[in-house]
């Protein structure tokens, strides 16, 4: 019983992490990389289709982006997506793919990047927290309910406590390391 709920609360925690640095890929950092087009859409027949879904995107080098649509009537849509995104570059179009120019990233645009990250990670804890609220809440339920001591209450409490000790930890470690990366210049 108590064994379930360590481990769907430890569970939930790492999937916090996970999603925390799936955010982080949307951010710009040195060196662009297609993932900085995950969020842009198109109306593709109706539907809000992802961008690769569409064509080709390849990071040609370190600051250029290629789109390459398989469907060549769709280039000014593309183009208008990916100026509504507003991802800090104008699309060229070139009347059969798409490039985009990053140009390198200044100081403040560097730490705006990690005042983003920070939110993203600040986030992340938050959502650790609420997992533990969650497992304490079941650990008292069965306390209440008479399934486990008092003893085995606080026992279990402290676990958990541990493990969310542990997730923030990491976490802080993970904004650090990525903080570093980001104001590389």
């Amino acid at each position: 019983m108590l064994d379930e709920i360590y481990s769907n609360c430890e569970s939930k925690m790492q999937k916090s992490i996970e999603h925390m640095q799936r955010d982080f890929k949307t951010l710009r950092t040195g060196k662009v990389t297609t993932s900085v087009l995950d969020n842009v859409k198109i109306d593709y027949y109706g539907t809000a289709t992802p961008l690769d879904q569409v064509g080709s995107v390849l990071a040609t080098d370190a600051t250029t982006i290629v789109v390459n649509p398989w469907e060549k009537n769709l280039l000014n849509d593309i183009e208008s997506a990916i100026q509504a995104a507003n991802i800090g570059v104008n699309p060229n179009n070139d009347g059969d793919q798409i490039k985009l120019f990053f140009p390198p990233m200044t100081v403040e645009q560097r730490q705006e990047s990690v005042k983003q990250m920070k939110g993203m990670g600040e986030k992340a804890k938050v959502s650790i927290r609420n997992d533990r609220r969650d497992a304490n809440d079941k650990i008292k339920k069965l306390e209440k309910e008479k399934e486990i001591t008092t003893d085995e209450s606080k026992a279990a409490q402290d676990k958990i406590q541990k493990l969310t000790d542990k997730f923030i930890a990491n976490t802080d470690s993970i904004l650090k390391e990525k903080e570093a990366e980001i104001l590389k210049v």
